[in-house]
């Protein structure tokens, strides 16, 4: 079993399951702000560790700076204190990030997860300057948001190794699903938090040394993904691979015939947590949608359904 404590350089001590809490709408899609603090309210009592509002899963893109300042309060007041609350503070501009990271700070999350830039090509001094500039605006520990398919822009790990030089570089949340990457970020950089960002790799994530997952699974169902870290952490790697079977097929169940958060959101309603359409646009699943992952979800037994 590999060590996969938190780095030493992470004051929060960041591990386990951190869900990238949904952001609830109404029908009209304007911001459900109660529902979307009952979200991170519903992961936290059923175990997560941690909380990651305006992740992917939280639709940051699609949101007006308002709103995401807005989503970033009601997270912390609802459950600020209780687990950590890494805010999703990442946009295209330094200027607009800085802003978000100031707002976070100033309403008390304890964390920023920081995006790397997207849309326009970042080279490496670009990369640099903006963690530099980001860090410099607030006391709060930094982490990395690395997601090279959907932000167009991959760091290298020389590039890593640079960024690291920052006083507040916490951590680094990894979903580029580059397995030798992140085994070579860990390995170089024993010192900073390292969190897996895919579903498909929470057990291959621990076992390389992560000291946890930021699951899109555990949004909807938060037990099984924190049993099979737990399991993982107490020893039992045969347990944690079978959770980690089934969370594989929780996953393609979300993925069928659509978006994988059309999958999230449908399966929460599935539950009984009502968190409202996506924004457009994306959509939810259809009638036919809905009643396959029923049916899909109800054969494997979880929790809820």
């Amino acid at each position: 079993m590999a060590n996969h404590d938190p780095g030493v350089a992470d004051p929060l001590s960041l591990h386990g399951i951190v869900p990238p809490t949904v952001t609830a709408f109404q029908e009209d899609e304007s911001v459900d702000y109660e529902t979307t603090a009952a979200h991170a309210r519903f992961v936290v009592d059923r175990g997560a560790h941690g909380v990651f509002p305006l992740g992917t899963n939280g639709e940051f893109p699609l949101l007006s700076g308002e709103e995401r300042d807005q989503v970033i309060d009601a997270v912390v007041d609802e459950v600020g204190g209780e687990v950590p609350v890494i805010a999703g503070v990442g946009a295209p501009s330094t200027h607009q990030t800085v802003g978000h990271a100031e707002h976070a700070e100033s309403v008390g999350a304890d964390g920023i997860v920081v995006v790397t830039p997207y849309y326009y090509p970042l080279d490496r001094e670009g990369a640099l300057e903006h963690y530099r500039r980001v860090a410099e605006s607030v006391s709060l520990p930094v982490y990395i948001y690395h997601i090279p398919s959907k932000t167009g822009n991959e760091l290298s790990l020389d590039t890593l190794a640079e960024l690291t030089d920052i006083d507040t570089i916490a951590g680094v949340k990894d979903s580029s699903k580059n397995v030798p990457w992140l085994a070579q970020g860990i390995d170089s950089h024993p010192d900073l938090t390292f969190l897996a960002g895919s579903d498909s790799l929470i057990f291959t994530g621990l076992e390389v040394g992560c000291s946890g997952a930021v699951s899109a699974v555990a949004n909807a169902f938060p037990e099984l993904v924190v049993d099979c870290y737990e399991a993982y952490d107490a020893g039992d790697e045969d347990r944690a691979r079978e959770l980690q079977s089934k969370i594989f097929q929780v996953r393609d169940a979300f993925k069928a015939g659509g978006a994988y958060m059309s999958g999230v959101k449908t399966a929460l309603r599935i539950r009984g947590f009502d968190a409202g359409p996506l924004r457009s646009p994306l959509r939810l699943k259809d009638d036919d949608g809905v009643a396959e992952l029923r049916e899909e979800l109800q054969a494997l037994n979880l929790e809820g359904v």
